[in-house]
């Protein structure tokens, strides 16, 4: 799950982490009213989105060239900043070219900015332990960084046994080249976001920018924070937080549902049971030609509704043209499959090539209920007999 950056710095703020003062504004006027609040003499408005790169980003329509964040000298010029991001589509790298709507901006204090630096906190998979990333190119995509110059990238892996140290801190507050004060104000600062990232249940937190300011103070200039759904439960508070126009639609119908569910850009449909297998069957759709629409884990425990619900939601995506469902029987079995699909199928009036393989526990039974159906379903008796025949028949649809 994530979240905007005003809700990060929130949280943060409550395990000390130094940001600016700031607040969010769903009008021009509630954006001039906190701008005036806030006092000083220059602030920083800025679109909520869930993506990146919203300064380099463009708004729809707008050729003005100006991005998503912007610096502003006025309280006037913030709520005329707050009309022109509001209601309107800004389009990032991360958002692609539907781009997002602004329905909310957050007007932060201005800073004297000496110097951007990269921090960020994630869980290495190959180690199975949170690693710290830290780098000087504070305000680039890490991943830009990564591939173009991978010694500028600093790490530290924390032993769980152990816990966050402060050797830690000070190896990053080295590498980053701070001085004198700013060495334990970064150690402080890192110690606090490791807290923050293991009782949240965070997978990922991202500051970047981290700013040194002029007066030598360590500040998260922009905060991202991603927490692991699978521990929401122990988080009523956190979960309050999710934006649902964020995410896309079909996804959220499918969470309600149990499916674990994401849209992909190909034209076959997609619906297996098991994640493994339904990688394979989207890697050998590409094999014979194609591209899988989405990625659709029925699960194991699956039932007629369940699968009738995954099947219309396939078919609820107007890039489909064919579908492909791979049932391998174990906890699952293929008769509960066969009826969804011959349920569904006749609840939507299905307009597509459907190819079905089934195999395991009764198959077949699963494989009468269908052929029993009257409807024009292709039974496949393999996983490549089965890419090779949805390739073809959407080829012959067409």
């Amino acid at each position: 799950m994530n979240i905007h950056e005003y809700q990060a710095k929130q949280l943060l703020s409550k395990y000390g982490v130094a940001t600016l003062k700031g607040g969010v504004a769903y009008t021009p006027a509630e954006a001039a009213r906190v701008a005036g609040e806030l006092g000083g003499s220059v602030w920083v408005v800025k679109s909520q989105i869930h993506a990146g790169g919203r300064g380099k980003g463009t708004f729809k329509g707008d050729t003005s060239g100006k991005g998503g964040v912007r610096v502003v000298k006025t309280t006037d010029d913030v709520g005329e900043t707050a009309k022109a991001m509001l209601g309107n589509v800004l389009v990032t790298h991360q958002t692609g070219p539907a781009g997002k709507e602004v329905k909310r901006v957050y007007i932060e204090q201005g800073c004297d900015i000496k110097r951007e630096l990269y921090l960020g906190l994630l869980i290495d998979r190959a180690t199975s332990r949170v690693t710290i990333m830290a780098s000087t190119e504070g305000g680039v995509e890490i991943e830009e960084v990564a591939a173009k110059h991978p010694e500028r990238i600093l790490k530290a892996v924390v032993d769980p046994a152990t816990g966050f140290q402060q050797f830690h801190g000070r190896q990053l507050a080295f590498g980053l080249g701070l001085e004198g004060g700013q060495i334990n104000l970064a150690v402080k600062f890192i110690a606090s976001l490791y807290k923050a990232f293991m009782e949240l249940d965070a997978s990922i937190i991202e500051i970047n920018p981290l700013v040194v300011t002029g007066s030598g103070d360590i500040l998260a200039l922009d905060a991202k924070v991603n927490f692991d759904d699978n521990a929401l439960y122990r988080h009523k508070d956190i979960e309050e937080l999710r934006d649902e126009s964020e995410e896309d639609p079909m996804e959220l119908e499918a969470a309600r549902h149990s499916l674990n569910y994401v849209k992909l850009d190909g034209n076959i449909g997609c619906m297996v049971n098991g994640a493994g297998l339904a990688m394979a069957t989207m890697d050998i759709i590409k094999l014979y030609g194609s591209e899988p629409a989405n990625f659709l884990d029925v699960g194991g425990g699956a039932t007629k509704e369940r699968v009738t619900t995954a099947f219309k939601l396939i078919l609820s995506d107007p890039n489909v043209e064919g579908i492909l469902v791979n049932i391998f029987g174990g906890i699952m079995r293929c008769d509960v499959i066969a009826e969804g699909v011959v349920a569904a199928a006749r609840e939507v009036s299905l307009n597509v090539p459907l190819v079905v393989r089934l195999e395991g526990t009764n198959v077949e039974l699963g494989k009468k209920i269908m052929a029993q159906s009257g409807l024009p379903i292709i039974a496949a008796d393999n996983l490549a007999d089965a890419a090779e025949k949805v390739v073809k028949a959407v080829k012959e649809a067409r």
